[in-house]
């Protein structure tokens, strides 16, 4: 909706511009008009629409061309008035106004107009017959009104009819000598009737035309009136009605009616509601209603997740949780191109006949999320999310996550969707990597298409029973040129042809060159591993690499599996990442037992007996601390307890003295480690 409405009189002199303005103002025909009347301002609570007006008048004597020019270019609708009692300024409006005012204003968005029969006080005959032809001949002209400044007939009328031009014109609606609505609103109209369908079956039922009333106007239509309006359909067109309710032919035919009928605001009022500006197009701000502050990712929330559910089981007609093509089809048709490419079906997961699968179809929407969320807002526009969910806009969908620093920083993260880049050289095994997690072997990887390779892979992996996503992105490898969108990433993942001696070196080089201040967690993957294992011509192993940077030592991995690979890898990136989170006594924000079954996860990787966590461990597994175990056990809780025993302040000294004793040998013990290593 507009902000404010510009309207503009113009027209011979003497005809009555000025008296119209000062009759509207004071309610009484003036004694005394003067040249021009100076420009007026009518509040918004005041008007009708409830949107400021101001009304500009134009004085032949006082002004120019050059300013007249320019207040048609500023005026947002033109009322042309002439005298119903003086012809010559009726052929005024063809011969001079209507070619003046289209000079000075632009092609392909005329400015609606409004003819303005002033002085029907002094004639007892109308002037219609005269003006109709020449609104027939110009489709800019809006409406015309005969009116007395004297008699103060229809003067508010007339200033209403000039507002609404502008608020709800009649220009990009319906074409009056095709007596039809234009292409753009029946696309828009249609589009308002799919999200409308919540069932899908092509037509409007009582509950569905109510929340759509409710919606468009806050009030649901009565029983009888619901009636009345099916039965006025069904008297007009063949096809209208179906099983009770409203379709597509009946929804376009009742607002063509409202249109025909002068009711341009009804339909408007349904257009705007749902997203759409003067010129038919969504609005940017209906479409990206959401700033990013920098360092932060986005996911969906749960009622999003909510909303994309319901979707996808509207169109998965066969219901056996996938979209067909036909299907994928039908759930883009609001849409106003193609969003999804090839690619996707490369990028998520797919059931057997290479269809998207609910969790794939899932998985997109939390990508395109994660990656550019103002294009997930838009799609969410274009589904209609904000009118189905009853929410403000579809920024409501989306979580904002706090910076990724503050996560470091406190050690804890709420985010559920983590990145991993994926280094290697070419010939790797990279793009395998990212295909096996979406659980497709090496069969059926070779079966892409090369056209339709996608960089991206994202589906859930589970931690302690938390359900995570995971992306992967591949980086082509060009050391040189690593932008910082390459290396922005929660996890860093290493790939090297384990059977190809020349393939680790460019992993470390790549660690070193970008990784090495630890800031992200790195992993380094040995692929191919059903392969011949190659001496890695490096100065170190890989193993031996990985150890002197502190990393986990390089895990085997291969897809070539008769079926789906394994996927334990991924669940070892997040937690090496420390996404997964094990809630301890009902305290979800503790996150010590993260880190110590992470490190119990990297230590089972582990079995060098050299790396301090295999020392600590033998230390602790050793005869000397059993021994010392067992005594503290038999001095302290061994032997037969009463009550007493339990209350008896002594019994407590001897638990806490035996706890502190067994607490300091073995710190000093994990320190003399530490110092050796």
């Amino acid at each position: 909706m507009r902000k404010d409405v510009r309207i503009l009189l113009v027209g011979e002199p003497k005809v009555g511009k000025t008296s119209l303005i000062m009759s509207l103002v004071s309610e009484e025909f003036p004694d005394v008009v003067p040249y021009r009347a100076e420009e007026i301002t009518i509040p918004a609570d005041v008007t009708p629409e409830r949107v400021p007006t101001h009304i500009v008048d134009y004085s032949e004597a006082e002004q120019t061309d050059e300013q007249l020019s320019s207040e048609i270019s500023k005026a947002n609708v033109i009322c042309i008035v002439y005298a119903v009692n003086n012809k010559k300024s009726i052929e005024k409006v063809t011969n001079h106004w209507i070619p003046l005012i289209n000079e000075n204003t632009d092609k392909d968005s005329r400015v609606p107009i409004i003819l303005v029969g002033n002085k029907s006080d002094l004639v007892e005959h109308s002037s219609m017959e005269t003006i109709l032809p020449i609104m027939n001949q110009y489709t800019e002209i809006e409406t015309c009104v005969e009116c007395s400044a004297k008699n103060l007939k229809n003067i508010s009328e007339l200033f209403y009819y000039a507002q609404k031009a502008v608020l709800h014109p009649t220009g990009p609606l319906y074409c009056p000598e095709d007596k039809e609505m234009k292409p753009a609103c029946i696309k828009a109209l249609t589009r308002i009737f799919k999200i409308s369908d919540m069932g899908n079956d092509g037509i409007l039922n009582d509950n569905e035309l109510n929340f759509f009333q409710r919606t468009c106007f806050n009030a649901p239509l009565q029983a009888q009136a619901l009636e009345d309006v099916k039965n006025v359909v069904r008297k007009n067109v063949i096809d209208g009605v179906r099983d009770n309710g409203l379709t597509l032919k009946g929804f376009l035919f009742l607002h063509t009616l409202f249109i025909q009928r002068g009711r341009h605001e009804t339909t408007w009022t349904v257009l705007r509601r749902f997203g759409y500006d003067d010129d038919l197009e969504l609005h940017q701000d209906y479409l990206f209603p959401l700033k990013i502050p920098p360092g932060c990712t986005t996911e969906l929330n749960h009622n999003a997740y909510l909303f994309l559910q319901s979707v996808f089981d509207k169109h998965d007609k066969d219901r056996d949780c996938a979209l067909s093509p036909e299907e994928l089809k039908d759930l883009f048709d609001v849409f106003p191109y193609l969003p999804w490419g090839p690619d996707v079906n490369n990028t998520v997961c797919t059931n057997d006949q290479g269809w998207i699968t609910y969790q794939g179809y899932l998985s997109q929407w939390t990508l395109t999320t994660y990656l550019d969320v103002q294009r997930c807002l838009e799609y969410l526009g274009y589904l209609g999310y904000s009118i189905v969910s009853e929410q403000e806009s579809q920024a409501a969908a989306i979580t904002v996550t706090r910076d990724k620093k503050i996560d470091l920083q406190k050690k804890q993260t709420q985010r559920s969707v983590f990145r991993c880049n994926v280094f290697g050289d070419r010939g790797s095994g990279k793009s395998g990597f990212l295909q096996a997690f979406l659980g497709r072997n090496l069969v059926r990887q070779n079966a892409i298409n090369e056209e339709h390779v996608s960089y991206y892979a994202i589906s859930t992996t589970y931690v302690y029973g938390q359900e995570k996503y995971l992306l992967l992105h591949e980086v082509v490898p060009d050391i040189d040129v690593l932008s910082d969108a390459e290396l922005t990433c929660d996890i860093v993942c290493l790939v090297y042809d384990s059977s190809n001696p020349h393939s680790f070196e460019y992993c470390a080089r790549i660690f070193k060159h970008y990784f090495l201040d630890g800031k992200a967690p790195c992993m380094m993957i040995a692929a191919k591993s059903d392969l011949q294992e190659a001496r890695q011509l490096y100065a170190l192993s890989p193993l031996e690499f990985c150890r002197a940077h502190k990393m986990p030592p390089p895990q085997g991995f291969t897809c070539n599996t008769a079926d789906a690979p394994c996927r334990d890898i991924y669940t070892k990136l997040l937690l090496v990442r420390g996404a997964g989170r094990r809630p301890l006594n009902g305290d979800t924000n503790d996150t010590s037992m993260v880190h110590a079954a992470v490190h119990a996860r990297l230590r089972c990787m582990c079995n060098c007996n050299k790396c301090t966590f295999c020392q600590l461990q033998n230390f602790l597994n050793s005869e000397l601390v059993q021994t010392v175990k067992a005594k503290l056990y038999t001095a302290v809780l061994s032997r037969h307890m009463t009550q007493a025993d339990l209350g008896s302040s002594t019994f407590w000294l001897k638990a806490s003295v035996g706890a502190t004793m067994f607490a300091v040998l073995g710190f000093a013990m994990y320190r003399m480690l530490l110092k050796q290593r």
